[in-house]
């Protein structure tokens, strides 16, 4: 689960802001362990500078790489909100049983959340589109109507 990038050098002993950095500063508390370009790093410097985080890994890591943590350093998600990974790969079944696809993506909206199905379809996440998301049986029940053309 992606936490961060590294992003442009701060300094000279090779700390780096980190450029779309999670609210969740323990994320970057000297001693976390995080993955970056494939490998495992371990934070040994962090502080705030101009508002923005820097930290210093262990590591020379390349501008631009992913900074992540492993899924079961994430706390829980709140009742009734899950984590996108836990929603790709679900299949997307009509109330009646109709296939529509299988969940690709979750994207930002303007006023909600959108499920992006293999099928092309682009479903609302919000309660009356979605009347249940079942993650041990691989599905997300879709109210009738929100998968109709036009």
């Amino acid at each position: 689960m992606g936490v961060g990038r590294v992003g442009r050098p701060h300094g000279l002993a090779g700390a780096f802001v980190v450029d779309g950095a999670s609210s969740d500063a323990e994320r970057f508390a000297v001693g976390a362990d995080l993955f970056a370009a494939g490998a495992n790093v371990r934070v040994v410097e962090s502080k705030q500078a101009g508002g923005r985080r820097v930290i210093r890994l262990d590591r020379v890591v390349e501008r631009g790489a992913e900074l992540e943590v492993s899924r079961d350093q994430l706390p829980p998600p709140e009742a009734d909100s899950y984590y996108v990974f836990q929603l790709v790969g679900l299949e997307a079944v009509e109330e009646g049983g109709r296939p529509l696809g299988r969940v690709v993506d979750v994207a930002p909206g303007v006023a909600n959340d959108v499920l992006e199905l293999d099928s092309g379809l682009q479903l609302p996440l919000v309660e009356a589109c979605v009347t249940q998301v079942e993650l041990n049986a691989g599905r997300i029940t879709i109210a009738t109507g929100f998968a109709e053309p036009g």
